[in-house]
């Protein structure tokens, strides 16, 4: 059906990491080919793959030279193909990444901009004159530190650079950049793919004027380890002129039918407005999703906010939650104290899958994998060496998929590119499935039963008003209500449902007795109620 993404689960492969077929110590398309049985046997909807063209691999694929091809680390366009091929026969969608609003300083057209201020690309990426001073154009920052602006010797410019100086910024003002932008997306969707993830969607623009960022209103008397955080980024993205593109970029997908694109909204100040912004009505994103729920914060207050402000600004918009991906340290890391270690782990999926949007999980999460602790001569990525040892980056959360207790955990033949550690070899897949009760059975199990309640794919959202540590709410389609009740502390919790149909689904330290709910640490349950259903 054309809104398949509506309320689908996507299962995000971090190609480098997945799995390796020759050994090298590196992930790759055969090797996600073998591993693609367990996805679909989980229970996802689609998968979503990060980078997998050529780049120089400065910030792992995220820095592409060339957007129609396959980088030969990870294998050829036949081996993409038949990766396309098995994930249709396995009933799954296929979602890849899309780095528009940058290229790699590697990208033929880069090179060619550089060389001269008329050269056919000249004005295909943000170049500005310095100031009188030599200083850059204005004080905009980059997400990696220091300046957005690198002095280049041969235009005797600057250019303008959101992430690592060898990721200079595509200049959006210009119609031919948008045109060839979107030349590169239709290539991929007459291959077959059935959509897109649309890394920084909010970056594509910057003020035509260049004007100076002001600071961050919530700036406090501790500066934040990365100088980034201390501006209001208004001028340098989330721009208006953002709006018309995304506006091509539906036209052209609603071109191919069943496709779909969900966005990544990265402002701290403004993510949920901005998100709501991006999907609402017919002719936007049909998803986005904002650092919103990634973050350290483990409230019921705060799951709810997010939720309810989200859909009272966009009623018509719809949103992607996640609780981890290839940026953030692993929530089973992040959210560690809030209960014993797999309690909160199974808590978390019981939430995540019952809240109302789409969902995408991250490999590994399944099996509650944690956090990687790298020494600092084992990192590879820019940000980690940059701010070490106060943040550590994010080759944490990217370290090899376990499979099982062998050498490298059933990985790769090899060495792997980074390292597979005793705690991350412990949670493999080979020692959770079939075990009942099992934090990969258990997400199993919660994907079966989302899949079983059509409100929870699809029905709209009302919150009880409950004291903290509590979180329920109702999931309501077509008359139909199931209650979903949470317990995010240590402490027991309980609450009365009247006219409820009795425990359904799966559960964690749920315990009813008439109408009185009562759930222990960490617990979760489900259970049918009246639409107009009340707690106390």
């Amino acid at each position: 059906m054309s809104d398949w993404w509506r309320g689908s689960v996507t299962y995000q492969i971090y190609p480098r990491s997945f799995q390796d077929s020759d050994g090298d110590g590196v992930g790759d398309l055969r090797g996600i080919i073998e591993r693609l049985d367990h996805v679909a046997w989980l229970g996802a909807d689609a998968i979503w793959l990060s980078p997998i063209f050529p780049s120089p691999m400065e910030d792992m694929g995220y820095d592409v030279s060339d957007y129609t091809a396959i980088h030969p680390l990870f294998g050829s366009m036949e081996d993409f193909d038949a990766l396309l091929a098995r994930a249709h026969e396995l009933g799954l969608k296929v979602i890849i990444d899309q780095v528009l609003s940058h290229s790699s300083s590697a990208h033929p057209f880069f090179r060619e901009s550089r060389r001269s201020r008329d050269n056919p690309k000249a004005d295909w990426y943000v170049w500005a004159d310095a100031q009188p001073d030599g200083s850059p154009p204005n004080n905009w920052l980059s997400v990696f530190g220091g300046s957005a602006w690198e002095w280049d010797a041969q235009r005797r410019q600057y250019y303008l650079h959101n992430f690592l100086i060898s990721q200079p910024d595509f200049n959006f003002h210009n119609p031919e950049v948008q045109d060839w932008l979107l030349d590169q997306m239709r290539f991929w969707l007459d291959r077959g793919v059935d959509g897109f993830r649309l890394d920084t969607v909010n970056f594509y623009f910057h003020d035509a004027e260049l004007r100076s960022n002001r600071p961050n209103p919530q700036n406090g008397p501790i500066p934040p380890v990365n100088a980034y955080d201390m501006q209001d980024h208004a001028f340098s993205k989330s721009r208006i002129e953002n709006i018309a593109f995304l506006l091509r970029m539906r036209k052209l997908l609603d071109d191919y039918p069943d496709r779909a694109m969900v966005g990544e909204v990265a402002d701290g100040l403004r993510g949920l407005a901005i998100m709501a912004e991006y999907t609402s009505g017919t002719d936007r994103l049909h998803m986005a999703y904002t650092f919103e729920m990634l973050s350290r914060t483990f409230t019921a207050g705060h799951f709810r906010s997010r939720i309810e402000e989200f859909f009272a600004t966009a009623p018509q918009g719809w949103p992607c939650w996640a609780f981890s991906n290839h940026d953030v340290v692993r929530h089973a890391t992040r959210w560690a104290g809030h209960g014993a270690e797999d309690d909160v782990a199974r808590l978390a999926a019981a939430m995540l899958l019952s809240f109302e949007g789409s969902v995408s999980l991250y490999q590994g999460e399944e099996l509650g994998q944690t956090e990687t602790e790298l020494l600092y001569e084992e990192l590879t990525d820019p940000p980690g060496l940059r701010f070490w040892p106060e943040e550590k980056g994010r080759d944490g959360c990217r370290t090899p998929m376990v499979w099982d207790d062998g050498p490298a955990g059933g990985f790769t033949t090899g060495t792997p590119w980074l390292p597979v550690k005793p705690p991350q070899l412990a949670r493999n897949v080979a020692s959770q499935k079939g075990i009942p009760g099992s934090l990969l059975e258990t997400y199993r199990a919660l994907l079966q039963f989302r899949r079983s309640q059509p409100a929870l794919i699809r029905g709209r959202s009302r919150f009880f008003d409950l004291p903290e540590p509590m979180l329920g709410f109702t999931r309501t389609l077509d008359g139909q209500s199931l209650a979903c009740f949470f317990n995010l502390g240590i402490e027991p919790v309980s609450a009365t449902l009247p006219g409820h149909g009795g425990l359904i689904g799966p559960a964690q330290a749920a315990v009813l007795e008439g109408d009185r709910l009562t759930l222990g640490a960490n617990g979760y349950a489900f259970l049918p109620a009246p639409e107009d259903a009340s707690v106390s």
